[in-house]
C-alpha cells in the first residue's frame, strides 16, 4: 500500500518535498506521477508539475508509461511528461510504439518483475515488427527464378503535373524485385520515366479502355499515386476497381473511394495516412490520431480488407489476424513521395507471391527499415523518398546478407 511504501522509503532515509512550482537540481528526475490507468486530463496542479519537469535540464525517466500519455491508445494530452527513457513493467503497452506516446517515452526497455508466463492469460493487442523480422517474408530466391515468376505489377496514376508521384511508386517496385513493370500514366510523362527508370515500361493511356491488356497481364495494380480527382483519375479508378486483379489502393484512390465507398476483396489493401484514413471513416484527423488503434480497425470492419495506417508508429491489420506495429521509421520519412514508394514496396512483395497482408507487413517494414538506413547515412532531415532507393534492395536481400 502506499502508506506502508512511504514508511519504508522513510525508514530507509528518503525525504520527501511539497513542490511549490519549481524542481531542485537533479542528476535524473523519475517520472512516476501517473499509471497506466490515466483516463483524463491531467488537473491545474499536475499539468504545473509535468511543466516544470518537462521545463527541468535533467534526463527523465519514466514508470511503466510517461504521466499524460494513454498506455493503450497512444494519445498524450496536452500536458504530458517528456521522457528520454521509458521503463515498462510486466508487459510492453501498445499505445507507447505509435502515435504521439513516440515522442514522450523515449528509449523503451522491460522489466518482466519475473513473472510466469502462466499468469499471461490476455491475448496481446498487437505484435511489433521490427528490422530483424524481415527473413521471416524475404527469402533467397531459386536459382531458376525468372522475371515473369517474380511478378508484373501494373502501377495507374500520374495526371498532369503529378508524374513523380508514378515514378517512385514504379522504382520502388522494381527495387523491391518486381519482375516486370508496366506504368499507365499521361503521354507527358512517358518520356521523362523512360530516361530516369528504363527497366520500366510506360504507356500513355487517355481512356480507360486502353487499359484492358495492362490489367490484363498484370499480377497486381497498384493506383492512386499522382492519379488526381477529375475526369481521367476517375475512370482510371473504376476500370481498375472492376478488374478482379489483386489492387492497392493509395492516394487519390483512397479519396474517390470515400467519396463514393463501395464492396472491395477481402484482399485489398489500403494504406492510408491519417487525413485519408478520416476521409475514410467520416470522421477527422484528430481522432484518427487519438487511438490509431481503434481507427484502423474501423477501417477493416468498413472495408473488409487489409488496411496500413500509415504514420508513426505504422499499423497494419486485417480481420482474423491482428494489428501488427511497423517498430521502424523516422520523422525524416515525413516528406510528399514516402507513400508512393510504400505503395510501389508492397505491390512489388505482392507480385512476389506474398499474401495481402505479409505483403502489407513486410512491405511496410522494409520501407521504413529502409529510411532508418537512409537516414543514418545523411541525417533526417533532407531525406528524399529516392534517397531509399538502394536501400530497398539492400534490405530486401536480409538472408543473403546484403545491408
Amino acid at each position: 500500500s502506499r502508506p506502508r511504501a512511504a514508511a519504508a522509503y522513510a525508514a530507509a532515509g528518503g525525504s520527501t518535498l511539497e513542490f511549490d512550482g519549481e524542481l531542485p537540481k537533479a542528476d535524473v528526475i523519475v517520472d512516476a506521477l501517473f499509471g497506466i490507468g490515466l483516463s483524463r486530463a491531467p488537473d491545474a496542479a499536475a499539468t504545473a508539475l509535468i511543466a516544470a519537469v518537462n521545463a527541468h535540464a535533467a534526463p527523465v525517466l519514466a514508470l511503466d508509461v510517461p504521466s499524460g500519455v494513454d498506455a493503450d491508445r497512444g494519445f498524450a494530452y496536452p500536458s504530458a511528461v517528456l521522457a528520454q527513457r521509458t521503463l515498462e513493467f510486466i508487459a510492453p503497452k501498445a499505445g507507447l510504439v505509435t502515435g504521439a506516446a513516440l515522442d514522450h517515452a523515449g528509449v523503451l526497455a522491460l522489466a518482466s518483475l519475473d513473472l510466469p508466463q502462466a499468469l499471461y492469460h490476455t491475448p496481446p493487442v498487437a505484435e511489433l515488427l521490427r528490422a530483424e523480422d524481415l527473413p521471416r517474408w524475404l527469402q533467397p530466391r531459386r536459382r531458376d527464378s525468372h522475371k515473369g515468376r517474380n511478378g508484373r505489377v501494373l502501377c495507374i496514376g500520374g495526371d498532369h503535373g503529378h508524374g513523380g508521384a508514378l515514378l517512385l511508386c514504379a522504382q520502388a517496385a522494381l527495387r523491391s524485385g518486381a519482375g516486370l513493370l508496366d506504368a499507365a500514366t499521361r503521354l507527358a510523362h512517358v518520356a521523362p520515366m523512360l530516361a530516369r527508370l528504363p527497366e520500366a515500361m510506360p504507356r500513355a493511356i487517355e481512356h480507360a479502355d486502353e487499359l484492358h491488356d495492362a490489367i490484363d497481364s498484370a499480377s497486381v495494380i497498384a493506383i492512386g499515386p499522382g492519379l488526381g480527382q477529375e475526369s481521367w483519375g476517375k475512370q482510371l479508378f473504376e476500370r481498375a476497381i472492376a478488374s478482379a486483379k489483386p489492387l492497392l489502393l493509395d492516394a487519390d484512390a483512397l479519396n474517390l473511394l470515400a467519396i463514393d465507398p463501395r464492396p472491395l476483396p477481402a484482399d485489398c489493401i489500403l494504406t492510408p495516412h491519417p487525413g485519408e484514413a478520416a476521409r475514410l471513416l467520416g470522421s477527422d484527423g484528430a481522432r484518427v490520431q487519438a487511438d490509431r488503434f481503434a481507427a484502423v480497425r474501423a477501417l477493416v470492419e468498413r472495408y473488409r480488407c487489409v488496411v496500413v495506417l500509415k504514420g508513426a508508429g505504422t499499423l497494419v491489420a486485417a480481420h482474423g489476424r491482428g494489428v501488427q506495429v511497423i517498430g521502424a521509421g523516422n520523422p525524416g520519412m515525413a516528406v510528399g513521395g514516402m507513400g508512393d514508394v510504400l505503395s510501389g514496396v508492397i505491390t512489388a512483395l505482392r507480385a512476389q507471391g506474398l499474401d495481402a497482408f505479409d505483403a502489407a507487413c513486410a512491405g511496410a517494414l522494409l520501407h521504413s527499415v529502409a529510411g532508418d538506413e537512409a537516414a543514418r547515412e545523411g541525417g533526417e532531415r533532407g531525406l528524399l523518398p529516392s534517397d531509399l532507393m538502394p536501400w530497398l534492395r539492400r534490405r530486401a536481400n536480409p538472408v543473403n546478407g546484403a545491408r
